[in-house]
């Protein structure tokens, strides 16, 4: 299934933090919508935040076509939603650049780029598991984080696209999700999508990680990217430079599979990045309840940053990359 798309009018998407008690869709026909969808992670994941901006921004040449300042109003807001993940500005942008023929050519140019980031999963499922294979044979076991299928694209997925394709291919052993705290995208999001697919998984907290790859438990990490920087530096969902040390304790692979459209050459490091605090309240209970005393306080950054050396490769649908030694570069692109 398609996780957002355009149906009659509006955008479809299905409310990712409604999963995986319930799977509902909801119909999005303003701005508005749109933008607390983002905010509230009702739609997320890089490239489908591409593709929401780039949608967003169709509706908005429709409701304003009159009137320019709150176009642009609107516009400003859907760019801004969420700053870490270069995708959602890239699809804004890139659907805005259509706007001077009109309405119907920023509809065109948000579809192309819907379809291009499912040509992109398809890819990366190919040239991710043929990697995967040859660095760890031919059944390997992994570790996710956060989520990267469908939810996170629009159909196939980046990471757990590879692990689906390896599963097709009868080539792998297991799968670990980590939970990904605090809002437990890989104990909601990735296990539904697992158990979807028909793979055997298993939950496992985010810092048994690193623990488990010591113990011989896990061949490699696999996990997709929010912002990939100039110089190979890695943005992804908080968690994930911890499963890079712990992968660089234990002598195993570190793959990190996004699509073309979320590296960043005009990015040179990962300390360039804007990251996301988000509410305490994330932290300090789950859903209606609270679990940390009355007046505590948290720190809640929804992403770290992974340095290049950390990373053994970048499977991208166009290429693959072995920072440092051959990190991304604006040439490169």
């Amino acid at each position: 299934m398609r996780t957002i798309d355009w149906v009659d009018g509006a955008v479809e998407i299905i409310d990712q933090t409604a999963l995986p008690a319930r799977e509902l869709w909801l119909r999005i026909s303003t701005v508005d919508e749109m933008v607390d969808a983002i905010v509230r992670l009702a739609v997320r994941g890089a490239p489908a935040l591409g593709v929401a901006g780039a949608l967003g921004v169709a509706l908005a040449a429709r409701t304003y076509p009159d009137d320019p300042a709150v176009l642009a109003s609107a516009v400003r807001r859907l760019e801004t939603a969420r700053p870490t993940a270069v995708n959602l500005a890239r699809g804004v942008r890139l659907a805005m650049a259509a706007l001077p023929s009109g309405a119907d050519a920023v509809l065109a140019a948000a579809l192309t780029m819907r379809d291009a980031e499912i040509s992109a999963s398809e890819a990366m499922a190919q040239r991710g598991a043929d990697l995967v294979t040859e660095l760890c044979g031919p059944a390997p076991r992994l570790l996710t984080h956060c989520n990267t299928g469908g939810l996170a694209t629009v159909t196939g997925g980046t990471a757990l696209g590879v692990v689906a394709e390896l599963h097709r291919r009868t080539a792998l052993a297991a799968v670990i999700a980590s939970e990904t705290r605090p809002l437990l995208q890989g104990a909601r999001l990735t296990a539904w999508e697992l158990g979807r697919l028909g793979i055997p998984y298993r939950v496992a907290v985010d810092a048994a990680g690193p623990f488990l790859m010591a113990r011989g438990e896990v061949d490699a990490v696999i996990l997709g990217a929010d912002r990939v920087c100039a110089n190979g530096d890695v943005v992804n969902k908080v968690g994930s430079y911890a499963h890079a040390l712990g992968a660089q304790a234990a002598g195993i692979p570190f793959i990190v599979v996004a699509p073309e459209s979320t590296v960043d050459e005009s990015t040179a490091t990962g300390a360039d990045v804007e990251i996301e605090d988000r509410a305490a309240a994330e932290v300090l209970g789950f859903g209606d309840a609270r679990v940390a005393p009355d007046g505590a306080a948290a720190v809640n950054p929804a992403f770290d940053v992974t340095p290049h050396h950390l990373v053994t490769a970048i499977v991208t649908d166009r290429r693959t990359l072995h920072p440092p030694s051959s990190p991304p570069t604006p040439s490169s692109i």
